[in-house]
């Protein structure tokens, strides 16, 4: 009842609800608030990018938890947030961090495409490139094995085991 009475003063108002869900989750992204940035998803969300696949609501906000208290030397910009109608947009980010496989140092630049539902996210997918990812979080074997299928299913399968490992938790 509360969000519905919040949702209607925000299009009094003149803000774009979707937008200012938008500024609130990469917002706390940026103070690696994963609390926050879970309330921003519809409790029927779905999530994918490269490294994670398909995850349901529960699995995307265990990874939003998982990133954020593992993270080092992390920071995120974000911009270019583009309304496309009622329901979807698109925002660039990019993330610079230590990758804690390998203490590598991460730039990824990556292209956000989200749908919403009562304000809230209900389906949203990262793309980026994950050789170029890979190069850099993996060094000389991402260069040499990042292109490849199967280095990617096994990115996958492992990223997946360590979020079922943090859900366990």
């Amino acid at each position: 009842m509360i969000r519905y009475a919040l949702l209607s003063i925000i299009k009094l108002l003149g803000v774009n609800t979707n937008e200012a869900t938008i500024h609130k989750f990469y917002t706390a992204f940026q103070q690696l608030d994963y609390a926050t940035m879970q309330s921003c998803y519809h409790p029927e969300a779905v999530f994918s990018d490269p490294v994670f696949g398909l995850l349901d609501v529960h699995e995307v906000k265990a990874m939003w938890e998982m990133l954020c208290t593992r993270a080092k030397n992390f920071s995120l910009t974000y911009g270019n947030i583009q309304l496309l109608d009622d329901e979807y947009t698109t925002t660039d980010w990019k993330a610079i961090y230590i990758f804690s496989q390998t203490g590598r140092k991460v730039e990824n630049q990556i292209k956000a495409h989200m749908r919403f539902k009562d304000g809230l996210i209900i389906e949203h997918s990262d793309a980026f490139s994950i050789y170029r990812w890979s190069k850099q979080a993996f060094g000389l074997t991402g260069w040499m094995l990042g292109w490849s299928g199967y280095f990617n299913k096994k990115l996958q399968l492992k990223a997946r085991i360590g979020l079922q490992k943090f859900m366990e938790q």
